[in-house]
Formats: structure tokens, sequence, C-alpha cells
């Protein structure tokens, strides 16, 4: 194989290319920055923006097959940028697929882009996109993924989208960083009345079931087709918070707020945050209060079918890799 990995200098990019480096495939890394990590890899680094359409087409010459992790995430900022990188930067990558006739596209997308504000329990891939939207994050996710599988079939391209809900481990620089900062400063709550489940997916086990869908894809398999990622093991989510608290020798999440109240903070943190043209994120919106109050889990059925795929780290090790890496990284891993 030889791949060409959008964002490669991220979480999920990052440990995507050091899987196909392991197992002999060539890689061409696309990222806006300079990372060590990947030169030590010795793959070839292209550096660019998935927004300039010249530079992704440029490096999709002579590949076979795609990984689209890059995306802008977050629960504030503005729809412009979000709609800039999230969709049109995968219409660029879309169309550089396309005019190089590479084979191949795996598109990360999220399980958010069915997300409705309420509970999804065990929900499957025929779960409806939303009809209204909580943040711009989920939309312009969704829009890509649309647009990726209608692709599916032209010019001898073959896509897929694949769904990991929160990726977590080691190295990562969002999740894992803004959980143990805001617990360090007080300003962590817990919403809602604590007993929602939620799924998750080690990191590891998302960047093996993107290998194993573009495998399957040269059989046609997956194409045009999407796929909730989980660890298939839901957690409660504030249990789950705690235990991540602990690994940073922080005490347990202790005050509360209720579902309503947290929404109506977020309502109002959104209309000043818009109104003033404040940057940065709101430290509450409407979406963030639902996802950290309901449940969210998925069914792999699908996934498991399509392309064997089966969470190989169980989410007890992953914890424990975890533990390793914040007790060596220390202050550096927040």
């Amino acid at each position: 194989m030889h791949a060409l990995v959008t964002g490669a200098g991220g979480f999920l990019g990052l440990y995507l290319v050091e899987k196909l480096v392991a197992r002999g495939d060539r890689v061409r890394a696309f990222c806006r920055g300079t990372y060590r990590e990947l030169d030590a890899l010795g793959v070839e680094l292209v550096r660019g923006d998935v927004c300039d359409r010249d530079a992704v087409a440029a490096a999709c010459q002579g590949i076979d097959t795609a990984f689209h992790t890059a995306a802008i995430a977050g629960i504030g900022g503005r729809w412009r940028d979000f709609y800039a990188i999230n969709v049109a930067g995968t219409r660029n990558v879309v169309e550089g697929c396309r005019k190089h006739r590479v084979g191949r596209l795996v598109y990360t997308s999220s399980p958010s882009v069915t997300f409705d504000g309420g509970d999804q329990r065990g929900v499957d891939e025929s779960a409806p996109y939303p009809t209204r939207w909580l943040a711009h994050y989920p939309h312009s996710k969704a829009l890509a993924e649309e647009y990726v599988l209608a692709s599916n079939g032209i010019d001898g391209l073959l896509t897929c989208a694949l769904r990991p809900h929160l990726i977590w481990g080691p190295r990562d620089r969002q999740l894992i960083p803004r959980l143990l900062r805001r617990a360090r400063s007080g300003r962590l709550r817990r919403v809602g009345d604590g007993t929602n489940l939620v799924d998750m997916i080690y990191v590891e086990n998302a960047a093996d079931a993107h290998l194993a869908a573009a495998d399957a894809l040269v059989s046609g398999v997956p194409a045009g087709r999407a796929y909730f990622l989980s660890q298939n093991e839901p957690v409660n989510c504030w249990q789950w918070i705690d235990e991540i608290l602990a690994l940073g020798g922080l005490p347990p999440v202790r005050k509360s707020i209720s579902l309503p109240a947290a929404r109506t903070i977020g309502a109002v943190c959104e209309a000043v945050y818009g109104l003033l043209g404040l940057k940065g994120e709101p430290p509450m919106t409407r979406f963030l209060a639902a996802q950290l109050a309901t449940s969210h889990y998925f069914d792999i059925a699908r996934a498991r079918a399509d392309f064997g795929y089966r969470p190989r780290i169980s989410t007890a090790e992953g914890m424990q890799r975890l533990r390793e890496w914040l007790h060596s990284a220390g202050d550096a891993a927040v």
C-alpha cells in the first residue's frame, strides 16, 4: 500500500502512520507543521493545508489509499472555520483522490453526526442525521461524511466513513488534558444524574480499524458505508472520568449540575461568545451539556461483519498504558 494520511501529526493520525510503517507500507504524511515523530519514522512528509485544493491534489499523486483524519474539532468557534476545514477540506481530498485515480479513501467521521441531544442506546448505522444541530462540529462532519459516501464509485474511488467515539490513550492532547486541567482548576462539574453510559475507543483500536477498513475496500465490501467504532463495552461516563482523574492524582468529581441548568448556562455562554466575538471555547455549551449527561453507545456489528473489527486492546489494558504515559510525561501531558 502507498498511503496518504492527512492530519498525520495528530493524535489518531500519528498512530495510523506508525502502524502503516510497522507493516511495511509506504506513507506520505500530509500535515501543516513539522513533527519529530514523523521524521523519526522516515516517512515522506508533505506540509500543507487541506483548505489548499492544489496542495491536497498534489499530495494525492501516486497514492493508492488515502486516510483522511485531518479536521477541526471543538464545542465553539465560527461556522466558516468548521466549514472550510471539515467540509471544503474533505471535498478537496475527495477531488484530489478522483483526479489522481486513488483507489480507496477511508474518512474519519464521528458518531456525533447522528446526535440530536437525546439518549442513544445501542443505535446502529440506520440512525439518521438530526434535523437540528447543537454545534458546528457535528454538522460539518455530517456534511463531509455525506459527501464522502456519495462519492463512492465515482472515477474508480471506493470510500467508507468510520465513526470512532471518544478516542483516548497515551499522547492525547485534547480529551485527557482538558479533563485534568478543568479538574485542577476546580471547574469540572458532573452534568446530570451521573448514570449515563457512553462508548469510547482506545486509540490503537481506532487505528487498527482504519487499516482493516482500507484492506477490505480492495474487495469493495465496506464501500459507500458508515461504521460506528468503540471498545464494545459501554462505561459509566462519570465513573470513567473519575478513573482518569485518579490516574492524574486528582480526586473524583464532587460537584454536580442538572442537565436543564447546564443547557441554560450553555445557551448563555454561546450567546455571549457570539455577540462579543470572543475567541476560544465557551466553558459550557448546549452540545457539551447534552454529551455529558446523556447515554450514547453504539452497535458495532456492521464493522465486525464487514471488515472483522475487534478491539484488540481491552479498556483495562488501555487504562494501564494511559497511567504509564501520564506518569512518564508528567506536566507535559497537560
